[in-house]
């Protein structure tokens, strides 16, 4: 088998929570705030949200819809998740189209692009949210196999969205990537994942300064969340709510809370704004 064959052989890991699993945790994420309140903002836009079953993605790809926004939501399985979301997001009186499958596998990103793009023509917005992370207490832990598939959900796939999106993006439109604050101050148990974190800062930095996409007005910015309450974390790290804070706000953030700093992003609201990373972690302060 050669290199490439044994890659694609390789099955990213979905160890979320499902619906159903999700209402016994104990706070229940919330992904929607009823303080928040839409201007249409989004009005007619088209995006993807990688990543958007549940957590973070969820909660952005609702608040987009919530601005007007048609949403196509990416994620690895076409689960009850999947289907919930977007019988929200078309609750909220906007398009929502679905697709599942690998978002490190090139081939599935240029078929969705594609499909995504005969259905609506143009994109305005590129969310790259999707990642996967698996705690070792030790490098020695960290397997070839591991490495492989954690830096291909969550670096090769931002590249290879980014890339396949752009001919469609409209002008002033927007990618934004998820970092996190593990790539400034490090996780001792999460190393090849706040790697690849780190990897998303230098792409996103490196895109934005990109002659094309200069050109065509687009705008690249990454969003860096600290500890945020979402079905990834107790069932990879298996750390309770409690336990899973440690910043000065002493608490872990919600994923309703992150949706304003994506929506702000994809907006003329950041007109000026391209190569930054905005910090929603909590009080933890990070060198940029």
């Amino acid at each position: 088998m050669s290199r490439e064959e044994n890659l694609k052989s390789q099955k990213p890991k979905k160890e979320y929570l499902m619906d159903d699993d999700r209402q016994n945790l104990d706070p229940v994420p919330q992904v929607e705030s009823d303080a928040y309140k839409p201007a249409d903002k989004m009005k007619g836009f088209n995006t993807i949200v990688t990543g958007a079953d549940s957590g973070i993605g969820r909660a952005v790809a609702i608040a987009f819809a919530k601005e007007g926004a048609n949403v196509a939501l990416v994620d690895l399985e076409d689960n009850e998740d999947l289907k919930s979301a977007k019988a929200r997001i078309e609750e909220l009186g906007v398009k929502c189209l679905t697709f599942a499958g690998d978002v490190g596998d090139e081939d599935f990103v240029k078929e969705t692009v594609k499909a995504v793009a005969d259905e609506w023509n143009t994109i305005h917005v590129l969310v790259n949210n999707a990642a996967e992370q698996h705690a070792q207490e030790s490098l020695m832990d960290i397997s070839a196999e591991q490495l492989d598939r954690t830096f291909r959900t969550n670096i090769f796939s931002t590249i290879f969205w980014s890339r396949e999106v752009f001919p469609y993006l409209a002008e002033n439109g927007a990618v934004i990537n998820s970092s996190s604050v593990t790539a400034y101050k490090g996780s001792p148990g999460l190393m090849d994942y706040a790697s690849t974190k780190g990897a998303i800062i230098a792409f996103t930095r490196s895109l934005a300064q990109n002659k094309e996409f200069i050109e065509k007005k687009v705008r690249v910015n990454a969003v860096a969340p600290g500890p945020i309450w979402t079905p990834l974390i107790p069932a990879t790290l298996g750390s309770s709510y409690e336990e899973h804070a440690g910043v000065p706000m002493d608490r872990p953030g919600e994923p309703y809370e992150l949706a304003p700093a994506y929506v702000y992003l994809a907006t003329s609201d950041s007109s000026y704004v391209t190569g930054q990373t905005l910090h929603v972690n909590g009080g933890t302060v990070v060198n940029g």
